[in-house]
C-alpha cells in the first residue's frame, strides 16, 4: 500500500506558543530528521516503488556488519533506525538525499504514527471500560472480576478476542488530522498541535496526509 513522503523523528515532549491573536496554543515538539536516504527501490529493479530513510546516527558498535555495509553502499552515515516508505509512482530522490522538515509547512494536516504509552497489566474494567457488578448487598468481592467468559462442555473453550484483562498501550497507533502550527529547520523542529502517540524521546514517523 502506497504512502505519502514522510519523515521519521523524535517526540520531545510539550509546550505552548502564542499566535498571532495572542491565544496560547499547546503543542508538541517533534524533533523530525535530518533523514538519509538509504536506498532506492523502482519497479524495475524491485517489483514496486520504494524509499529507504534512516534516522539518528549512531556508532559503529551499535549498527550491525550487515547494516554498516548497507550505509557504506548508500554513501551515507550510520544509523539506528530504518523505514521504508512505499510510493506510487518512481521515486525523485536517490540514495544520499538527505530529508528535512522543510517538505511540511505551517497550517498543513499531517498523520504522526508511533507506539503508544504501555500501560502495563490493567484489569477489564480499566482496559475495556467496562461498569463491573452491582455495588450492593449480595455482591461480595465480584465487583471488578471478569464474570462468565465461556461456556460449557460444548465448545469447552475461551474464543479468541475475547474481553479480558492483560497488556495494554505499546501499539502501533496512527493519529490523523494533526495541524502543522510552526517549522524551525534550524533546529530540525517541527510544532504540531493535537495528540502525538508515544512516550518523550519516542520514535515517530511523519507524513503528509
Amino acid at each position: 500500500m502506497a504512502e505519502k513522503m514522510g519523515i521519521l523523528g523524535r517526540k520531545l515532549g510539550m509546550t505552548r506558543i502564542f499566535a498571532g491573536d495572542g491565544a496560547a496554543v499547546a503543542v508538541t515538539v517533534i524533533e523530525a530528521g535530518p533523514c538519509a536516504v538509504t536506498q532506492v527501490k523502482t519497479t524495475e529493479t524491485d517489483g514496486y516503488n520504494a524509499l529507504q530513510i534512516a534516522f539518528d546516527k549512531a556508532k559503529e558498535k551499535h549498527v550491525s556488519k550487515p547494516m554498516q555495509g548497507h550505509f557504506k553502499k548508500a554513501g551515507t552515515d550510520l544509523y539506528r533506525h530504518t523505514r521504508e516508505i512505499r510510493l506510487v509512482d518512481a521515486p525523485e530522490h536517490k540514495a544520499g538525499d538527505t530529508l528535512t522538515v522543510e517538505m511540511f509547512a505551517p497550517g498543513e494536516v499531517i498523520k504522526v504514527t508511533g507506539k503508544s504509552v504501555g500501560k502495563g497489566y490493567q484489569g477489564r474494567m480499566r482496559r475495556w471500560n467496562f461498569a463491573g457488578s452491582k455495588d450492593t448487598h449480595g455482591c461480595e468481592k465480584v465487583h471488578r472480576n471478569n464474570g462468565s467468559v465461556g461456556n460449557n462442555t460444548f465448545p469447552g473453550h475461551v474464543f479468541k478476542g475475547r474481553k479480558m484483562a492483560g497488556h495494554w498501550g505499546n501499539e502501533t497507533v496512527t493519529e490523523e488530522g494533526l495541524l502543522v502550527v510552526g517549522i524551525r529547520p534550524e533546529d530540525n523542529v517541527i510544532l504540531v498541535r493535537g495528540s502525538v502517540p508515544g512516550p518523550k524521546n519516542g520514535l515517530v514517523f511523519v507524513r503528509k496526509q
